[in-house]
């Protein structure tokens, strides 16, 4: 197996979710290291929220634990590895994006093991959130490269944000997302429901 100092994000996150698993903790991959994943390194995060999907949230102590097995150390909120810049957080969960759960979870598998991570689709609605209601620009410039680089269900982005109350700003955007979809492929990966 390769040393933390050389995982890229995928294998990272995979190789904590395997050793969680293990300890019984099920975690999906979400947020903006998603976004590095599917837009291929255009947008880079340095974080990795892992949020549970179970419906009683694993105790603290109990990830901390398991993370400092993989010798990992808390720092604040955050558990940091003295071998990788990029650091781990614990968001509340079940993952969501708006007010709706997240739909589709994906199994990459990566050299470390199999990746759960959000579809595109809902890496999409999870960018757009912080763009609807926090009129954050970077927000739908992450939205657009992942969409530029997967598969999106464009009806269903459309639906979701209806939902959100954000029909006419979907509208403004449409073409933005619609254009980029046209030239992109799925990914490769298993869907999990």
């Amino acid at each position: 197996m390769k040393s933390i100092s050389k995982m890229d994000r995928a294998d990272l996150g995979a190789f904590i979710q395997e050793h969680l698993r293990i300890k019984g903790i099920d975690v999906v991959l979400s947020g903006g290291a998603c976004v590095s994943i599917y837009s291929h390194g255009k947008y880079l995060s340095m974080d990795l929220d892992m949020i549970h999907t179970s419906l009683m949230a694993p105790k603290r102590r109990a990830i901390r634990e398991a993370m400092n097995d993989l010798g990992f150390s808390e720092d604040g909120r955050y558990f940091k590895h003295p071998d990788t810049e990029l650091f781990v957080e614990f968001p509340k969960g079940p993952p969501a994006v708006g007010e709706e759960p997240v739909k589709v979870i994906l199994e990459l598998k990566t050299t470390t093991g199999i990746l759960r991570i959000i579809s595109p689709t809902d890496c999409v609605k999870d960018r757009l959130t912080w763009f609807y209601h926090d009129h954050d620009q970077q927000c739908l410039d992450q939205a657009v490269a992942v969409a530029m680089h997967n598969h999106i269900d464009l009806k269903e982005i459309q639906r979701w944000s209806v939902g959100e109350g954000m029909d006419k700003q979907f509208e403004q955007i449409r073409e933005r997302l619609k254009s980029k979809t046209q030239q992109s492929e799925a990914p490769s990966g298993k869907p999990h429901r």
